[in-house]
């Protein structure tokens, strides 16, 4: 710990939608935010604006350097970013290691775990914009949380700190439950974007607005009543994505 009061160094690897935004949440809540990595234009304008400031570093340094590190990447990227940082003995005992992806509990930071540093998987329930809009929607948001049982404690805290409420999910039902947002996010994502298009082609010039109202009001209908029915979103039309490749929603991916 950075100091007395128990605020923390917090390191952030990923400058996608969800990196940026969780940081500036925990700064917001007193913690230091020591860098952020970004390898491309648009990750170091989304830092600059989220996290005026903070360093972009490169990820080796923001290990060595912080207590709690972030790891907000695709999903895709998360297990070999683990074990290549393993490989370089960057993890260190006492570090708090903690990934956002939906898909998977702490198994996957194994590597870092073995080195002494202790593992938290919190997937924010979200999608995300990148933008401090999020900061807003965060503070309506659950966040899922696996966690060792002595250290669940710690990712709850991480996670009201950060303005949301924290669900626990067991590590074995990690996969269901990214299945579970997955279909939600994007079911209403193509759904939508195909009534848009519709309204478009009978000269609607603001569909958005015409359906806003209707479509926040039939998804929270939907869940006031806790509908049991199941849906074969194929039929639907909407096709199965790769884990953690899914460029459209930042949902329930690590980041993007």
């Amino acid at each position: 710990m950075s100091s007395r009061d128990g605020r923390l160094g917090v390191g952030i690897i990923g400058a996608g939608r969800v990196g940026p935004v969780l940081g500036a949440a925990l700064a917001g809540a007193g913690h230091a935010l020591v860098g952020i990595s970004a390898t491309t234009d648009d990750e170091r304008d989304r830092a600059e604006a989220m996290l005026p400031g903070v360093p972009v570093l490169d990820v080796q340094a923001i290990v060595e350097r912080s207590e709690l590190v972030i790891i907000a990447v695709p999903d895709s990227q998360l297990a070999a970013l683990v074990e290549g940082l393993a490989a370089l003995a960057a993890w260190q005992p006492g570090q708090l290691v903690l990934h956002t992806a939906a898909r998977f509990g702490t198994a996957v930071l194994d590597p870092a775990r073995v080195a002494g540093a202790i593992p938290l998987a919190v997937h924010p329930a979200l999608a995300f914009t990148g933008t401090s809009v999020d900061l807003a929607r965060l503070r309506d948001s659950w966040c899922a949380v696996s966690a060792p049982t002595p250290v669940l404690p710690i990712a709850q805290a991480l996670v009201v700190e950060m303005g949301a409420e924290p669900v626990v999910i067991a590590e074995d039902d990690r996969a269901a439950y990214a299945d579970a947002v997955d279909a939600a996010s994007q079911f209403s994502t193509a759904v939508v974007a195909q009534s848009l298009d519709a309204l478009r082609s009978i000269g609607v010039d603001e569909p958005a607005r015409v359906l806003g109202g209707l479509v926040r009001s039939a998804v929270e209908n939907a869940l006031q009543q806790a509908a049991v029915a199941t849906i074969d979103i194929t039929r639907l039309g909407v096709a199965e994505s790769a884990a953690g490749d899914d460029p459209a929603t930042g949902a329930s991916r690590g980041d993007r």
